[in-house]
């Protein structure tokens, strides 16, 4: 089968001055696409800015013969967004792929955490994917074409312990790649998330020797697959790490049903309403709501 190129693809990734971005930044130029580099340049708990990080990316694009410019406005804001996706338009007149990618840390167990800490994650991980997608969904609108791609985290999807903030901003993404990608699917924009799982200054502590089989280049791969315009799917979510990828997903329990149950009969069933040996997977609301009609409205013999 034929290489995957992206020749005339313009792609911004956010937080792409290290890390996951700098890798999915140099695997898409590495196939054609042209770059905006987007990266603050601060530092992991989102504290401090600078151009080198942005400029250092774009210095290795141009090194491998592809184009790119830097880009250090700040994805946490309306205005930030704004500009991140002007610099694109301004530089190679569109936007096709969007990878939303930027992050920080600022970990606290529950009881500890404080309005600030909240706040500095939410609006980098979750405001920030809105801000800068907002503008660029718009542009994909009117060209009928779009490729997005979120990123996630297992912290989200499974929970972690110290992590309330950026737990919730990561599963808040999930369903922001749902919905949209119900809302774009007639405009040919095709949203998906990962949940990476690799050795980055985000994480570099929690491997140990185990981190050199975690690369961060080992997801890039998959990103540039869910950014291709051949992607078969929307809306999925897609467990990535050091060559493995394996497809998150929300099931269903086939449940229990009786009309006019008690508390004690909720208890006495509970068993049955957790048993995951059969489930249902349903693309949006409706699914489930056929299942339940379909309870209510019991067929005809």
């Amino acid at each position: 089968m034929a290489d995957l190129g992206f020749d005339n693809k313009v792609a911004i990734i956010t937080g792409a001055g290290g890390g996951l971005g700098r890798q999915h930044a140099l695997e898409l130029a590495r196939r054609g696409a042209r770059i905006v580099v987007n990266d603050l340049g601060g530092s992991l708990d989102g504290h401090g800015h600078a151009d080198g990080p942005a400029d250092q990316v774009v210095a290795e694009i141009e090194a491998l013969g592809g184009e790119a410019i830097a880009n250090t406005d700040s994805v946490a804001t309306p205005e930030g967004g704004e500009a991140i996706v002007a610099s694109a338009v301004d530089a190679f007149g569109t936007v096709d792929i969007v990878i939303n990618n930027a992050g920080i840390l600022r970990d606290k167990t529950f009881h500890n955490m404080t309005p600030e800490l909240i706040d500095a994650v939410i609006d980098v991980h979750l405001r920030g994917a809105f801000y800068t997608t907002l503008p660029a969904y718009k542009i994909m609108r009117e060209k009928n074409y779009g490729r997005i791609v979120n990123t996630s985290s297992n912290s989200g999807l499974l929970g972690n312990f110290g992590q309330s903030n950026y737990g919730a901003a990561k599963m808040g993404l999930v369903g922001f790649t749902r919905v949209l990608a119900n809302e774009g699917a007639k405009r040919n924009i095709k949203v998906n998330a990962i949940a990476p799982v690799a050795k980055t200054r985000m994480t570099e502590e929690l491997f140990g020797a185990a981190g050199d089989l975690m690369a961060p280049e080992a997801i890039s791969p998959t990103v540039a697959y869910l950014a291709h315009e051949d992607v078969p799917v929307s809306g999925e979510v897609f467990s990535v790490a050091g060559g493995y990828v394996a497809r998150y997903f929300i099931g269903l329990t086939e449940g229990w049903f009786s009309p006019g149950h008690t508390v004690e009969d909720v208890r006495d069933n509970f068993d049955a309403i957790r048993d995951d040996s059969n489930y249902d997977i349903f693309a949006d609301p409706s699914g489930e709501l056929g299942k339940l009609l379909a309870l209510f409205s019991p067929s005809e013999d």
